[in-house]
């Protein structure tokens, strides 16, 4: 569920664990897309899960981030009142968190009388302790006036290129650049336009207040130099905060010229409203106060509760150097973040996510895609862009699901239950069997101590909020559960040692009811569902704490669940995604979500004219049969696309230096094939012998074969290099992909040529748009190079040509 059904709030509890955890306030004017959720609250949802798992005292605070620029545009845009905004999409919010099982103590709203309340305190605290200018003659700012729109424009309502070196992005914002991130002054763009009108505003002098981040500066560092160690903050976030920091502090406004925004509580000011950035992380706190009139013992008890903060990257210098310093300047002893989890983006197949360009798969898409939502979940979790950005390919999704889903976990949990499920003479007739003598049985022991230590390794990554580790560790444990089931091959123990057999379904099933608690943080509904097959209650309280015994019960796994035990219907816990159901999504999502409305429409005027013309002309299709095939014909021989390459994913079955040439190898690859085909490649030099043996490889099957050097190649394995050809390394396609599959490029439809023409000089001219892109991805044009099992990639070579 999205939010708990209203109980007595949680409040701090002396000498327990009291976890306070926040995800960034998402922002209220759009639908939220897939890197949103898991930057923000489906990690923080995670580790919540997990602490309550634990047994601590945790409470799990969000909401919608209402006021400001983004919130009138968009009001703007759909010509309505900025609450008519704030109403509509904070209930989208909630319906796609709640479909994503985000499992919140209290998701509010910053638009609330609390809001103001608190945040005017803080104001006027910081006043009173003299941390804000308001020498108009030294702190007056320049700031863009439309005389088009007679206003000032915020911020977001300004859009140019960006000034940082090496970026010059044209779109940027004048808060700040999407694709440097860096954050910026809307003076500080070059060729700035309203982003209403599109004209040029030009700068005219508005007061405003500061927060003078200068002299808080002392205060801010003592604080970062302790916290960031003893709260373990993700490299990104050490390394953003500390460049802020190197740069030097600057006074930061806190006051804009806009109407929907919490009023400033200042004569000279009362016509202007809090910056989003000054009043949004207030939100963690009034958000509380909505939860709970005693919010003060979780935000002003520093000694007896722990911050846990969630964000994406571009998040990160509100939350270690302005929401800090506005807290200290109050010189209040605020609940200060421990520790601060930060993501770097999750990119769309070829490119970035983007809510504003309406690209990517958002929340409310996922449940359309009929995909169940512990699969999301999954996928997104295991791809959670920790420490680089990472890439969503719907490839890869179907891979996940299919091979570690549902043929690893899946499969062990259904291989158990149904067994203990089969009538008596074939199985336990759904009773839990005795297991009197588990430690005595060496596979059965040996099994208990790797499940302990990888107990061990799982509250170790989940304490340090490591998640995609503990989730990759949690699924190991399956994994030496099928390992185990096949080492002992219980089918046969049950007529030749019952006693024995007995004691691996024990242990085997105690190992299900441990997997459906290591992994609900992750994947709640799975565990619901686990229980109901093991007939335990829904309402059961998945728990794994300490105190209970049930961390050091792990290496006992035969004793979760007592013999006797009846069990309920085992049924799959997952459906297979097939090849025709993941084209049938990459083409629904492709481009953006104007594009995918044009396309639609388009289809439907093509179907309905189509229908027109077959109630007019009758059987004269007939008649432009053959024209229009051959128009096709010439149309697909002269056109130059990548399609027309056979790319295809080999294994190198032989290989072995070539016998006239130092500098070459001669590979045997199958590539699904009847007969292997000799290759020959100029890769000795730079990819050791041992490091082509048995290695897959992407093969360009329909190159005119060419002998070298007395052997004929009958294809070329392809490879990047960096500029200089120093550095070569083969295209690697995912260790899942099917041997003989075709590389496939997302757009790019229709057979390849049986052989390349060489004097049409075909794959000279695509192999110049052949290349690895800054996350190591193959691509063509910023296509990526795509299997069945995901996208291909390089070790390590960034903007290599392929070749």
């Amino acid at each position: 569920m999205a939010s708990s059904d209203k109980k007595t709030p949680k409040l701090p509890v002396p000498g327990r664990r009291n976890i306070l955890i926040t995800s960034a306030l998402p922002y209220v004017n759009n639908v939220p897309h897939l890197g949103n959720i898991i930057g923000c609250v489906l990690s923080a949802d995670v580790f919540a899960r997990y602490c309550r798992l634990r047994g601590y005292n945790t409470i799990y605070m969000c909401g919608t981030d209402e006021y400001g620029t983004a919130t009138e545009t968009k009001a703007m845009e759909e010509k309505c009142s900025p609450k008519e905004i704030c109403d509509k999409y904070h209930a989208i919010h909630r319906e796609v968190y709640k479909w994503f099982d985000i499992s919140f103590d209290e998701f509010g709203r910053t638009s609330t009388p609390q809001q103001t309340e608190v945040c005017q305190a803080i104001f006027q605290k910081l006043m009173d302790n003299n941390w804000l200018s308001e020498n108009i003659m030294q702190q007056s700012t320049a700031q863009l006036y439309c005389d088009t729109c007679q206003r000032f424009l915020a911020d977001r309502l300004v859009e140019g290129t960006c000034p940082t070196l090496n970026c010059n992005y044209e779109s940027a914002r004048g808060d700040q650049c999407e694709n440097c991130g860096k954050l910026l002054n809307p003076t500080e763009l070059r060729d700035p336009k309203c982003k209403t009108c599109h004209n040029t505003p030009h700068v005219r002098d508005t007061n405003h207040l500061f927060l003078e981040l200068p002299l808080l500066r002392e205060k801010l560092e003592e604080y970062i130099n302790v916290t960031s160690v003893a709260g373990s903050w993700s490299q990104n976030a050490i390394h953003t905060t500390n460049a802020w920091l190197k740069e030097g502090l600057k006074p930061r406004c806190i006051t804009r010229d806009l109407k929907w925004g919490v009023p400033v509580p200042h004569d000279k000011y009362k016509d202007k409203v809090f910056y989003v950035w000054f009043d949004a992380p207030i939100g963690y706190i009034s958000i509380t106060a909505c939860y709970t009139p005693e919010w003060e013992k979780w935000w002003k008890n520093p000694e007896n509760v722990e911050l846990f903060q969630f964000m994406g990257k571009d998040n990160v210098p509100f939350h270690t150097v302005m929401f800090p310093s506005t807290l200290l300047g109050t010189g209040e002893r605020w609940t200060m973040m421990k520790t601060i989890s930060v993501t770097e983006y999750l990119n769309y197949e070829a490119g970035k996510f983007s809510k504003s360009k309406g690209i990517g798969v958002f929340g409310n898409d996922a449940k359309d895609t009929n995909i169940p939502t512990e699969v999301w979940r999954y996928y997104l979790l295991t791809n959670r862009p920790e420490a680089s950005d990472t890439l969503f390919t719907w490839a890869d999704l179907q891979s996940k699901l299919n091979s570690e889903l549902l043929n690893n976990l899946g499969n062990f949990v259904n291989r158990v239950l149904s067994f203990i499920a089969k009538p008596e003479g074939a199985g336990y007739d759904s009773i839990i069997p005795d297991a009197p003598h588990a430690q005595s049985h060496p596979l059965t022991k040996d099994l208990g101590e790797k499940v302990g230590k990888l107990i061990e390794q799982y509250l170790d990554a989940m304490e340090k909020v490591k998640l995609k580790q503990g989730l990759k560790i949690a699924m190991s444990i399956s994994s030496e559960g099928n390992f185990y089931l096949q080492e002992s091959q219980f089918w046969r123990l049950y007529k030749e040692d019952p006693s024995l057999c007995a004691t691996v379904l024990r242990t085997s099933v105690g190992l299900v009811y441990l997997l459906a608690c290591l992994l609900e943080p992750f994947m709640p509904s799975f565990s619901i569902e686990v229980l109901r097959q093991l007939n335990l209650s829904p309402e059961h309280n998945l728990s794994f704490s300490d105190e209970k015994g049930e961390t050091e019960k792990a290496s006992r796994p035969w004793e979760f669940l007592p013999s006797g035990h009846r069990i309920g219907k085992p049924e799959p816990l997952f459906k297979e995604l097939k090849d025709e159901d993941v084209e049938s999504l990459r083409e629904k999502f492709a481009g953006s979500q104007a594009e995918r409305l044009v396309r639609a429409e388009a289809d439907a005027n093509k179907v309905a004219e189509q229908l027109k013309n077959t109630k007019i002309t009758g059987n004269s299709k007939k008649q432009h049969n053959k024209p229009s095939g051959s128009t096709k014909t010439k149309s697909a021989e002269t056109e130059i696309s990548v399609s027309r390459l056979d790319i295809r994913v080999g294994l190198i079955n032989k290989v072995q230096k070539h016998p006239d040439a130092d500098s070459l190898y001669v590979e045997e690859i199958d590539v699904g094939e009847e007969s292997h085909r000799t290759v020959v490649s100029g890769l000795v030099k730079y990819i050791p012998l041992e490091e082509m043996q048995n290695r897959k490889v992407c093969v360009l099957c329909n190159l005119k074969p060419a002998t070298m050097r007395g052997i004929k190649s009958q294809a070329m394995v392809l490879a990047a290099s960096n500029d200089d050809h120093t550095k070569v390394e083969l295209v690697d396609p995912p260790p899942s992909a099917k041997v003989g599959e075709r590389v496939t490029f997302l757009g790019y439809s229709g057979e390849p040529d049986s052989v390349l023409n060489a004097k049409s000089k075909v794959w000279e001219k695509l192999q110049v748009d052949l290349q690895s892109n800054s996350e190591l991805v193959a691509c063509y044009k910023d296509v990526p190079f795509t299997t069945s099992a995901g996208v291909c990639k390089v070790s390590s070579i960034t903007n290599g040509a392929i070749r």
